[in-house]
């Protein structure tokens, strides 16, 4: 079998759209109806195998709260893959999304595989955001749109499976193929634990000015 590579992921959304849920589903097939917030990040990995290939994700889910968003660029630089979530009952959580994807083009550029996420299928009788607005969004963006519940254990393996194959296949179409360095870790992939991400946070936040 080939050498092992890492990706990073990360989730980016409003608050309470499922991003935690999406990420527990996946990792530990769990779901906890109570909803947990999000304080700055939190830190997954998941381990598989595709196409003969041993894939790493280190997935990042970021907090939603407006008062910790000027921290997204700490969770999601060098990021391969992102995950933006909205809630299909929630407009303002689609138009969030929008401003996300613009921000992640600019800071990561075309080469960042993005996923659009219509999480909460199960409430679709509530639905605000139609499936056509969404659809037709995220082929503008050059995305792809996935339907989700995490209560009900829907799309959840599709959406992660479905990035891991992207992102193999634009690591793969480089001149120099995937870089795994010594390692097994992709080259420039920044993979902190959150303790030492919130020592970052100490030391940006300390001093007087």
């Amino acid at each position: 079998m080939n050498q092992s590579v890492s990706f990073k992921i990360v989730l980016l959304g409003e608050g309470s759209v499922g991003k935690t849920s999406i990420v527990l589903r996946y990792s530990e097939n769990l779901f906890n109806d109570k909803h947990i917030e999000t304080q700055q990040a939190s830190f997954k990995t998941k381990r598989l195998i595709l196409d003969g290939r041993r894939i790493e994700l280190a997935i990042w889910d970021t907090a939603g709260q407006e008062r910790f968003q000027a921290l997204g660029p700490l969770y999601y630089r060098e990021a391969n893959g992102a995950i933006l979530v909205f809630d299909i009952t929630d407009e303002d959580s689609f138009n969030r999304v929008k401003n996300w994807v613009k921000e992640l083009r600019r800071m990561l550029g075309n080469d960042v595989a993005l996923c659009i996420v219509a999480n909460k299928i199960d409430l679709e009788r509530d639905r605000r955001v139609p499936m056509e607005t969404a659809e037709e969004y995220a082929r503008s963006v050059n995305a792809k749109l996935y339907h989700t519940s995490a209560k009900l254990s829907k799309g959840i393996e599709e959406l992660f499976n479905d990035l891991a194959h992207r992102m193999l296949e634009t690591a793969s179409s480089t001149t120099s193929g995937p870089n795994t360095g010594g390692t097994g870790r992709q080259r420039g992939i920044p993979i902190l634990s959150p303790s030492a991400t919130e020592a970052i946070n100490q030391k940006k936040s300390g001093g007087c000015c």
